[in-house]
C-alpha cells in the first residue's frame, strides 16, 4: 500500500478518489459480512467505473505531466481495490498487485509479496469526506446530463456553446460553483448560469398514458384523457416528482391518476437543449455566434493534425514545424486561435502556405497539413 502522505494532497480530485475508496471498502466489509457478494462485487465495479471515468481522464494532463501525486493516489487506489478483488478473482487480483507493488519491492532490494498475504482493507476514517464525495456527485451528475443533451441536440463535441443553465439547490450550486473550470471544460461552455426549479427551464405537456389507463376506464377514456391533459403541467411534475398523484373528477366521480398513468413532456425554451434526471436539469444554449464557430473550427484543426501526426509515425512527445493551408474559413480559424493550435499539437511553429502538406477534410472543407518533425 502506498505511503498515506504521498497521497493526501490538496487537490480535489485526489481527495475524492481517497474517499470514495472509504466509503467502496466499508461498503464491501459490510455486504460481505452479510455474506451478500454480489452487491460486494457491485460496489468495487462502480468505484472502478468512477476512477476510470473520472479521475483518471481528469487527471491525464497531471499524469502527462508528471504529477507524483496524482500517480501516488492512482496506485494506493488500485492496489487497495486489487486487494478488494483478492477474494473475487484471485489470480487476476494478484497479477494486478505483484504488477503495481513490484517496483517498490526491487527498489529495496525485496521480492513483491502475493495480495492474499496482506490484510483486507478496512476504511481509514481520516481520509473520508462525505462533503467532498457529494460536491462531486453534484458536478459528475451536472456533466453527465450535460452531455447527454448535447447528445441529444447532436452538437459535436469539439463545438464550444455559450451557456449551459444548471438546476441546483444552494448547497449543490456552491459545489459546481467551486469547479466551474472542471464543468466548463468537460461541457465545453464558456458560461454557467443557475436556476433553482426545472420549471425555468422547461414548460410541460401531461398526456395520458393509454396503456394504463385504457382498462381503468374503457368508453370513459375521452373524458379522463380531456381531464388530464386539462391538469396543470407544472403541479403535475411537482407531484409526481415526489411519487405522488393527482385528482380528477369525470362524471362527478372523483379518481386518483399516479405517476405511471401519465406521461410529462418536456418543451425546452427555444434555443435550448435540456435534459432532465430526478429534479436535476442542464440546459445548453444551442445558438452560435461567429466566434464559436471559429473556436470549433480551430479545435476541429487541432484534431486533423494531431490524426495528421499519427499517421506520420510520430511519438507522442515529437515536436514539429505546422503548416496549413486550404480553406479560407479554416484558416481563418487557425490564425485566430493559432497558440492554441500550436500548443494542443506540440508546433513550435505555424506557418500558412499552400501546396506543403496533404489535404484532408475538416467539417466539410478542404485543409491542407503539413507535419515535421524536429
Amino acid at each position: 500500500m502506498a505511503n498515506k502522505d504521498e497521497v493526501s494532497t490538496g487537490e480535489d480530485l485526489d481527495r475524492w478518489a481517497l474517499s470514495k475508496l472509504q466509503s467502496t471498502i466499508t461498503t464491501v466489509r459490510e455486504r460481505m459480512d452479510e455474506f451478500d457478494c454480489t452487491a460486494a462485487g457491485r460496489a468495487i465495479a462502480e468505484y472502478v467505473e468512477e476512477l476510470s471515468n473520472w479521475y483518471v481522464r481528469l487527471s491525464r494532463r497531471r499524469f502527462w505531466d508528471g504529477d507524483r501525486a496524482a500517480f501516488a493516489t492512482l496506485r494506493h487506489c488500485l492496489l487497495e481495490v486489487a486487494a478488494l478483488l483478492a477474494p473475487f478473482t484471485p489470480f487476476l487480483a494478484d497479477e494486478i498487485h505483484l504488477n503495481l507493488a513490484g517496483g517498490e519491492a526491487e527498489a529495496l532490494g525485496e521480492s513483491p509479496d502475493s495480495v492474499h498475504l496482506r490484510d483486507f482493507p478496512s476504511a481509514d476514517a481520516s481520509l473520508t469526506d462525505p462533503e467532498l464525495e457529494a460536491a462531486m456527485e453534484a458536478v459528475r451528475l451536472t456533466v453527465e446530463l450535460g452531455r447527454a443533451a448535447r447528445a441529444q441536440a447532436k452538437a459535436k463535441v469539439r463545438q464550444p456553446l455559450r451557456r449551459a443553465v444548471i438546476v441546483a439547490n444552494d448547497a449543490e450550486r456552491a459545489a459546481i460553483e467551486a469547479r466551474a473550470d472542471l464543468v466548463t471544460s468537460e461541457l465545453n461552455v464558456k458560461e454557467l448560469d443557475f436556476v433553482s426549479e426545472e420549471a425555468d427551464l422547461v414548460s410541460y405537456a401531461v398526456k395520458p398514458n393509454y396503456r394504463s389507463l385504457g382498462p381503468r376506464f374503457g368508453k370513459r377514456m375521452p373524458l379522463v384523457a380531456a381531464a388530464v391533459e386539462a391538469l396543470d403541467p407544472v403541479h403535475v411534475a411537482k407531484v409526481m416528482a415526489d411519487g405522488g398523484a393527482v385528482g380528477i373528477s369525470i362524471d362527478g366521480d372523483d379518481h386518483t391518476i399516479g405517476p405511471e398513468e401519465v406521461t410529462l413532456a418536456l418543451q425546452p425554451l427555444e434555443g435550448y437543449e435540456v435534459e432532465a434526471e430526478a429534479g436535476h436539469a442542464v440546459a445548453l444554449q444551442l445558438e452560435l455566434d461567429d466566434e464559436l464557430r471559429r473556436e470549433g473550427l480551430a479545435r476541429e484543426i487541432v484534431h486533423a493534425v494531431q490524426n495528421a501526426r499519427k499517421a506520420a509515425g510520430l511519438d507522442i512527445s515529437d515536436r514539429i514545424e505546422l503548416t496549413l493551408g486550404g480553406d479560407d474559413e479554416l484558416i481563418a480559424a487557425a490564425r485566430a486561435h493559432e497558440p492554441y493550435v500550436a500548443g494542443e499539437v506540440l508546433a513550435t511553429s505555424v506557418a500558412f502556405d499552400t501546396g506543403k502538406g496533404s489535404v484532408v477534410r475538416v467539417d466539410g472543407r478542404d485543409l491542407e497539413i503539413g507535419v515535421t518533425k524536429i
